[in-house]
């Protein structure tokens, strides 16, 4: 029967940087910073008092009064970010074959609030066993995928990817094999992250992973500058509607671009620190071109995991080296997190969507808050504070995880 292609038909984000895909775009080729103090409790006694929130994000406007006391915001978000996907998407659900549609939905932590709520409440009362009917079912990192079929009455492939930052880049990379072995037609992915809270912030804080730069919140994500010092938190929820590409044709859809290949490994190193050599991220990337059918020179972008953190960004840019060797100096490398903060279980989605955007525009755009070139790193093209415009071939978009989890998403422009 041979493999199928799948291409990407729609698009759906709630970021630091906007509430749609339209002001999503506009923040990152503007170089706008999402980071600003924290508001979402009083972070006045953290050692990090700053993070890149969602803004202006009212579930009423979305759901009633019933439905948001069931959903935790990383729900919220996720259901929302993919309802944008199915309207941007085109797709009649009356006539779609729903049992031939899936959702496969990451969240790396899940309901955090949730728990965070019920537990605070228990410690606070007479010892007996009192929680929430809600407590579990909204805490369960599965849960908005569940949610997402429901409401479109998906009966095809549904689970979550839990794979700490890697999650919904695994969530597509799953997905696109779906599709691509003819066991969907239609599938919802993505991922969806709120991890904003008392014990979200104050973990990270305590491993030293995120930046304490609270004089300067809009400068803290800082990737393959000299003075990186961690990573800023964020939240949010991106969405994307990947479709057969005979299907999407047929009903004649407009398509962002084509999902080449995935490359999915693990570096077997270290529970929190990448290898130091970037080998798990290398094998990622070269399987994700090789299942793409693509030639290393075919790559001119890389949207990085670039967390700003001194490790991982030392590792990834070596890993890019040695994997392209002189070409590695030709592709166009940012972060896109010097912008968001790092989603965690949903930056593999966001960053997916300004991958495939980035080549549909022809148009990169920047890793903002360079000031200090690092010597350790290598001397490559960081797209450093300003969008650079190319004409994009193809672009890998890299996501890593806590526990040596490594996910590749190669992208190539459409041609029919």
């Amino acid at each position: 029967m041979g493999f199928k292609r799948v291409v990407v038909t729609g698009l759906g984000a709630l970021t630091p940087l906007g509430n749609n895909v339209e002001e999503y775009w506009q923040g990152l080729t503007n170089g706008v910073s999402g980071a600003a103090p924290i508001t979402h409790f009083d972070a006045s006694g953290a050692k990090t008092q700053f993070a890149c929130e969602v803004k202006g994000f009212d579930p009423l406007q979305y759901f009633d009064r019933k439905e948001v006391r069931k959903y935790d915001r990383f729900s919220q978000l996720g259901i929302v970010a993919a309802d944008q996907a199915v309207q941007d998407s085109g797709i009649d659900l009356e006539k779609l074959d729903k049992d031939m549609a899936g959702v496969i939905w990451a969240s790396g932590i899940g309901g955090i609030q949730t728990f965070e709520d019920e537990i605070t409440d228990f410690a606070k009362g007479d010892g007996a066993l009192r929680f929430s009917p809600f407590f579990i079912p909204k805490m369960i990192a599965d849960i908005c995928a569940g949610h997402i079929s429901i409401k479109y009455g998906f009966g095809g492939p549904n689970f979550c990817t839990v794979s700490a930052c890697a999650s919904s880049a695994h969530a597509v990379a799953e997905a696109f094999t779906m599709i691509k072995l003819g066991k969907a037609k239609v599938m919802i992915t993505g991922g969806s992250e709120a991890a904003i809270t008392h014990a979200g912030v104050g973990g990270f804080s305590s491993m030293k992973a995120i930046s304490q730069r609270n004089d300067d919140p809009k400068t803290a994500s800082r990737p393959f500058d000299k003075d990186r010092d961690g990573f800023v938190l964020g939240e949010g929820a991106g969405a994307l509607v990947l479709e057969e590409y005979e299907h999407a044709k047929a009903r004649g859809a407009k398509i962002y671009a084509e999902v080449a290949g995935s490359g999915l490994t693990a570096d077997a190193h270290h529970m929190t620190a990448p290898h130091p050599e970037g080998l798990g991220a290398m094998r990622a990337m070269k399987m994700a071109i090789e299942e793409g059918g693509l030639e290393l020179t075919d790559i001119h972008h890389i949207n990085t995991h670039g967390t700003s953190t001194p490790l991982g960004d030392k590792a990834e840019t070596m890993a890019i080296l040695n994997l392209f060797g002189d070409h590695a100096k030709n592709i166009n490398i940012n972060s896109t997190k010097s912008m968001t903060g790092h989603l965690l279980g949903a930056a593999g989605a966001i960053e997916a969507i300004a991958t495939v955007l980035a080549i549909k525009n022809s148009l990169v755009p920047p890793t903002i808050n360079h000031f200090t070139d690092d010597e350790e790193l290598p001397a490559l093209n960081y797209t450093f504070n300003k969008a650079q415009a190319r004409e994009i071939k193809a672009a890998i978009s890299n996501t890593f995880g806590f526990g040596g989890h490594n996910a590749s998403l190669a992208f190539k422009k459409f041609d029919e």
